[in-house]
């Protein structure tokens, strides 16, 4: 069986785009950490020395970064999972 990949969702309540990404990731059967960065500073501080993005969602997939619900890019990260 192949592990699970890491996925953690940096997003904010307000954010529709986080809304629909997180709900991408339910409907592919994929769990995930949520990160609130309107709650937590410090993950928005990491988030963006990482990728030099201050707007959400950005989503790592075993640490790769994806900026925004770029659907291909989270189906090709991914799909060696499906």
């Amino acid at each position: 069986m192949k592990t699970a990949p890491r996925i953690i969702v940096f997003s904010t309540p307000s954010c529709g785009w986080c809304r629909k990404v997180k709900s991408y990731l339910k409907e592919k059967g994929f769990r995930y950490r949520d990160v609130d960065i309107s709650k937590d500073s410090k993950a928005a501080q990491d988030v963006q020395r990482k990728t030099g993005q201050t707007s959400v969602p950005v989503i790592l997939i075993n640490n790769k970064p994806i900026i925004g619900f770029n659907r291909q890019e989270i189906d090709r990260l991914l799909k060696q999972y499906n």
